[in-house]
């Protein structure tokens, strides 16, 4: 039902989009005239490319051939896949893994995420503040990758617990940290277009992946699920 209400909403949503840059100011009122020419004039000067190229299909797919697109589609893939397995099997683990009782399980996640808001928010206040992205991508991706040992390894039902705080709020901060680390290096409307795409779409596989790697028959360690994403 959820996804129902999403794709009703999205209908009348499209009518409240805001345009590029340079014609926000027709757009709702959401910018004036000197607003609009501040931020294009910000634009340009930083990637110049604030004005929309004409649409042609080999300046679309051209950037297909650059293997740094890939490399960003391969970044959204992995994170993805990590933040869907554990979105998808935490009730699960919770359950069969840690040994709490259904209603516990499912008041119990809820808490990660608390601490996946908080790292995603500092995160992009940080990017935004020294203008990094990938010392951050490294330092969420380090969280997570201390969080599933523990999650996985340790004795105490605990410890594995605190282990599913760190590993949710490394993956889940990466997501919007790894958007704009793709936004932020691509030059040219249409390339960033594909790029776009491409790191969608590969995160779309990365969650059908994820929704794979823990499997019922490995409960209560789930090692060939710790052991995947930690890879």
């Amino acid at each position: 039902m959820e996804g129902v209400f999403t794709c009703a909403t999205s209908f009348f949503a499209y009518f409240f989009l805001v345009d590029f840059p340079d014609k926000a100011d027709q757009s709702w009122r959401f910018l004036n005239k000197d607003e609009r020419d501040f931020i294009v004039r910000r634009i340009n000067k930083d990637r110049d490319d604030a004005i929309p190229e004409k649409f042609t299909l080999a300046r679309f797919l051209r950037p297909a051939l650059d293997i740094k697109i890939w490399i960003l589609a391969f970044i959204s893939f992995l994170i993805i896949t990590v933040t869907t397995s554990i979105s998808v099997f935490l009730p699960i683990i919770l359950r069969n893994g840690l040994g709490f009782t259904i209603a516990e399980s499912q008041c119990l996640i809820a808490p990660p995420y608390c601490l996946a808001a908080i790292l995603m928010v500092t995160s992009a206040y940080l990017g935004d503040r020294f203008h990094v992205r990938g010392p951050i991508l490294i330092f969420n991706s380090l969280v997570a990758l201390v969080g599933l040992p523990i999650m996985g390894f340790a004795s105490s039902s605990s410890a594995r617990y605190f282990g599913v705080f760190l590993v949710t709020a490394g993956t889940n901060a990466n997501i919007p940290t790894a958007l704009a680390y793709q936004a932020n290096n691509v030059r040219g409307q249409w390339k960033r277009a594909l790029t776009s795409a491409l790191f969608v779409g590969c995160g779309g596989i990365g969650g059908i992946s994820g929704g794979t790697i823990f499997r019922s028959q490995d409960a209560p360690r789930y090692i060939p699920g710790i052991s995947a994403a930690i890879a």
